[in-house]
C-alpha cells in the first residue's frame, strides 16, 4: 500500500512554508501562536503545545482537511502522532521543584496537565476533533522519523485513513541548559495518507514514503534504504556526526546547523524541507537520517518526489 504525504506545515522562526525551509533561511523573529490561532484557549498551554497547534493547523489546512475551521474528514479516522523530546520539560521541572519546596498543595491545577508527556498530541486532537489513534513519541534523536514510521504502520493496518505527524521543540532556559545551546523553538507537520483515501478526495501529493530502517549504524542504514531505490538517492538530510557518515558526493543538508537543536522535531522538519526541495526541482528520492552512531540508535527514511513533479498539480 502506497503512503503519500498530502500536507505539509512549517512553524519555525522566519520559515512559514516548506519552500522557505528548503531555502535554508536564517531564523528571524519568533512564531506567534496567537496570530495563527487567536488568543482564546492558549493562556494555560505551554510553549511546545502552542507551537504544535500552529503546525497542526497549518498542515491540516494545506492538506484540505480543515476549511474555515471545519474538519472535512471523518475525525475518528485521523490519527495524531507527535514527536518531542523536550516539549514539556520546563513544566515537569517546575512541577518537581514546587513539590520539593511546597508539597503538592503548591501545585496549580492549570499547570499539572502540562506535566504529562502526551499533552501536545492530546491537545491537537481535542482542538481539531481528531479522534483516531493518538501517540506521543519521545525516544531521542530518531523520534521524528520513528513517528513517521508509526504513522505508516497505522495507515497500512487500517487503523486510520490520515495521520497528522508533528515534530516540535520549544526554546527556553531549562531546555538550553539540558542541550547546551539554542533550540529551534518550532517545528513542522505532515499529513500522511494511504493511497485509497487520497484518491477518494482528490488530494494533492507532495511526496511518497519510501523505505525506512532503524539500527545502530548510520552508514549501514543509509545503504539499506538506498538499495531499494532503483533511480538512486539524489541527496540526504542529516545533522552532526551522522552527516559525516553519509556519502560526500551527494548533496547534503544539515538543518540543525541553521535552526539550532531540533531533537525530536528533526525527522519531521527534514521531511518538510525535502518537500520544499521537490518543489524547487529535486528530481530524485532523498534520504532522511536522524540520530548518529553516538546515540542509542538512528533511523533512516526515504522520501520520494511525487509524479508529476511537485511544481504542478499532484496526482494520485
Amino acid at each position: 500500500m502506497s503512503i503519500f504525504v498530502t500536507g505539509v506545515g512549517v512553524a519555525l522562526p522566519g520559515a512559514d512554508s516548506a519552500a522557505e525551509l528548503a531555502a535554508a533561511l536564517h531564523p528571524v523573529g519568533t512564531v506567534d501562536p496567537a496570530a495563527d490561532l487567536g488568543k482564546k484557549g492558549l493562556r494555560y498551554k505551554d510553549r511546545a503545545t502552542q507551537l504544535g497547534l500552529v503546525a497542526a493547523r497549518r498542515v491540516l489546512t494545506d492538506a484540505g482537511l480543515l476549511r474555515d475551521g471545519t474538519l472535512t474528514a471523518d475525525g475518528t479516522r485521523v490519527a495524531v502522532l507527535v514527536s518531542s523530546n523536550l516539549g514539556n520539560v520546563d513544566t515537569a521541572c517546575r512541577v518537581a521543584r514546587t513539590i520539593a519546596e511546597e508539597g503538592t498543595r503548591g501545585l496549580s491545577p492549570m499547570d499539572t496537565p502540562n506535566a504529562s508527556s502526551n499533552i501536545i498530541a492530546s491537545e491537537i486532537a481535542i482542538r481539531f476533533g481528531l479522534h483516531g489513534p493518538n501517540l506521543m513519541v519521545c525516544n531521542g534523536p530518531a523520534s521524528g522519523i520513528d513517528a513517521m514510521r508509526w504513522a505508516t504502520a497505522l495507515l497500512r493496518s487500517g487503523r486510520a485513513d490520515q495521520a497528522v505527524v508533528v515534530g516540535v521543540e520549544p526554546d527556553n532556559e531549562i531546555v538550553r541548559a539540558l542541550v547546551g545551546g539554542p533550540v529551534a523553538d518550532g517545528g513542522a507537520a505532515l499529513v500522511l495518507e494511504h493511497a485509497g483515501a487520497a484518491r477518494s478526495r482528490g488530494a494533492t501529493v507532495h511526496a511518497v514514503i519510501g523505505g525506512h530502517t532503524r539500527g545502530a549504524d548510520v552508514a549501514a542504514g543509509f545503504r539499506e534504504v538506498a538499495a531499494g531505490e532503483s533511480a538512486g538517492i539524489a541527496g540526504w538530510y542529516a545533522s552532526g556526526a551522522a552527516a559525516k557518515a553519509l556519502p560526500a558526493d551527494l548533496p547534503g543538508h544539515d538543518l540543525a546547523a541553521t535552526w539550532g537543536e531540533l531533537s525530536g522535531a528533526l525527522g519531521v522538519v527534514q521531511a518538510a524541507a525535502a518537500i520544499g526541495g521537490f518543489g524547487a526541482g529535486t528530481a530524485g528520492p532523498v534520504c532522511l537520517v536522524a540520530g548518529s552512531d553516538e546515540d542509542d540508535g538512528s533511523a533512516a527514511l526515504v522520501l520520494r518526489p511525487p509524479s508529476p513533479p511537485a511544481s504542478g498539480p499532484g496526482a494520485v
